[in-house]
């Protein structure tokens, strides 16, 4: 069944979030093992359910998750409010970093993606944040495409050379 936009609803992520918080974050960790099998172990997720509990309700940590009519969870959002401290170099400015983004595999292409980041960005609007940064992974160039589609452009590119192999 399709979850149209109007049944969808976006809210800070509950302590009762948690199982289905973990499905979706082995979810991603999948994508990232199949991606880059070197760095991501297979079977696992980015948080414990202890780590997870410890996040959920922080102030500078925020969590989002778009759930449909029956609160079922579609897709969640973590974020890292942050203030560089003093530098030399670099302005302090109030940052909002957007951690980790995912969709329900079956619920990609409804829109729920670009929901969920609209209200992440207008959350950092409203929080006075400069900017809104994110890492994306080379192996995935559908989330490079979905974030550039969202105005996102490369702020810094990081480079590596595997020098081990095994």
């Amino acid at each position: 069944m399709k979850t149209e936009e109007k049944d969808l609803t976006i809210r800070p992520a509950r302590k009762g979030d948690l199982s289905e918080l973990a499905r979706l974050l082995c979810q991603v960790l999948e994508l990232h093992h199949k991606g880059r099998p070197d760095l991501f172990r297979p079977d696992t997720r980015k948080y414990t359910d202890e780590e997870l509990l410890a996040l959920i309700g922080r102030e500078e940590r925020p969590v989002f998750v778009a759930a449909d009519r029956e609160d079922h969870l579609l897709g969640y959002a973590f974020c890292i409010l942050s203030m560089p401290s003093e530098s030399h170099i670099f302005h302090p400015r109030k940052e909002l970093y957007l951690d980790d983004l995912c969709v329900e595999e079956g619920s990609r292409g409804l829109g729920i993606g670009k929901k969920l980041y609209a209200y992440v960005e207008n959350f950092a609007r409203e929080q006075g944040c400069y900017h809104l940064t994110l890492n994306v992974w080379s192996c995935n160039p559908g989330a490079e495409k979905f974030y550039r589609a969202c105005g996102l452009i490369p702020q810094k590119i990081t480079m590596e050379k595997v020098l081990e192999t095994k």
